[in-house]
């Protein structure tokens, strides 16, 4: 079965908490602060594997999980890093986060490693706040969550020339007489519910991949038919064979049905009529006289296009094509491979705000104040130290005196509360 959409969650591993620990030896009265950081947790990592080609296993598996990092330990022992999760992805799937639709990766290279979800980061020990005015921190700093998606994939099939048409004009015999690729064919609308995919080999032993694009029908763009799930997969193509049925043979003018397609395309697209197009007029041993020929012909050149004669009969112009391909492959752009986009709330989020609720209390919110409040232990002192010196540090008194908080006003930071002394 090909599935080319799917939605799963990944999520990476917590970061290991760093420990608070006291060196103990014999005859050693007071050992200092020996708590080790924490491991990092491990990531989400995404990997092209050639021999995948459809997202169905997405289907019985949704949700991805790394493991999280080690805590630390005693005699500054730092916390094993947490192993990443590895999912494995056919070349050509976007990924994208489900909820704002930004691309975070394009899995198209071969052998592509790509970190989706990163691990989060371990937490320091006490050893680490050990300072010449803090000679036994009794507190360590609490490890970071992991980063956590719920992603749509989307598998855009990669190849050098896309075979477009209405249905049952050809395009499934044209594939499997110009490679080995051996699709389901039939005389009937949309046999072809799937990509194929082929490989052609040309004299040179160089090669270019065509690709049977299921049939499309009018009103495509809007999706009537399958036409979305259809149309994403042209997006890849450096190039069309835009196969026409030249003879007529349901009653169809080929005039009509090339324009149609073409309109389609420019509906969902509008780049993609900029793509070179090869015309093919195929069933040509099907004609009774050559005037539709002629006018598909006279259209298709005066838009800048090339037109082949073609018949699956005989295999009429199937060398032409093939030879005009090869010619035309060797100056065309590579593949489009799309840039990962940037996270545009969090690169305007600002790290802190500072607000008056209808109590009176200042409130501090943001994700500055999950980084600086892991760890506070409010029952010890030199722990608040440190949380005061960050404070200040951050900016975040400033801010608090900048918005009218004086002494004896209620501060609220997550879930630490006390009096502000200005």
């Amino acid at each position: 079965m090909f599935i080319d959409i799917a939605k799963i969650k990944v999520k990476a591993g917590k970061g290991g908490d760093g420990a608070v620990s006291f060196h103990r030896e014999k005859f050693v009265e007071r050992g200092g602060p020996d708590g080790g950081d924490g491991g990092d947790g491990g990531s989400v990592v995404f990997e092209v594997d050639d021999n995948l080609n459809t997202l169905l296993d997405f289907r019985y598996k949704t949700k991805f999980v790394a493991e999280p990092g080690q805590n630390g330990g005693a005699c500054k022992m730092y916390g094993r890093r947490g192993k990443d999760t590895v999912v494995k992805v056919p070349a050509g799937t976007l990924v994208r986060d489900n909820e704002t639709g930004r691309i975070i990766a394009d899995m198209s290279r071969k052998g592509q490693k790509t970190i989706i979800a990163h691990g989060g980061k371990g937490g320091k020990g006490n050893f680490k706040y050990k300072n010449p005015t803090r000679q036994l921190p009794r507190f360590s700093q609490l490890g970071t969550p992991g980063e956590e998606y719920e992603l749509k994939l989307e598998l855009k099939v990669l190849a050098d020339v896309g075979i477009i048409g209405f249905p049952n004009v050809g395009k499934s015999t044209l594939l499997s007489f110009l490679t080995y690729a051996k699709p389901k064919i039939a005389d009937y609308h949309f046999t072809t519910l799937s990509p194929n995919l082929g490989v052609v080999k040309l004299k040179d032993l160089s090669t270019f991949v065509l690709a049977d694009i299921p049939g499309l029908i009018e009103g495509a763009s809007e999706g009537q038919g399958l036409g979305h799930e259809f149309l994403r997969h042209v997006q890849r193509a450096r190039m069309f064979v835009h196969v026409v049925d030249v003879a007529g043979s349901e009653d169809r003018d080929p005039v009509d049905d090339f324009d149609k397609i073409n309109e389609e395309l420019r509906k969902y697209d509008p780049k993609l009529m900029e793509r070179p197009q090869i015309v093919l007029a195929n069933k040509s041993d099907m004609l009774e006289d050559m005037e539709n020929f002629e006018r598909l012909k006279a259209h298709v050149n005066a838009l800048g296009y090339d037109i082949i004669l073609s018949s699956a009969y005989d295999e009429s112009g199937h060398q032409e094509l093939i030879d005009k391909i090869a010619d035309m492959i060797l100056v065309l752009p590579e593949i489009e491979i799309y840039d990962a986009e940037p996270d545009m709330v969090a690169a305007v989020q600002e790290p802190f705000t500072v607000r008056r609720d209808e109590d009176g209390v200042f409130v501090v919110d943001g994700p500055l104040v999950d980084k600086i409040t892991r760890g506070i232990n409010i029952e010890d002192y030199q722990s608040l130290r440190h949380f005061q010196e960050l404070l200040i540090k951050t900016g975040i008194i400033a801010a608090l005196r900048k918005a009218g908080a004086k002494d004896g006003d209620e501060v609220c930071i997550k879930d630490v509360d006390f009096d502000f002394i200005d």
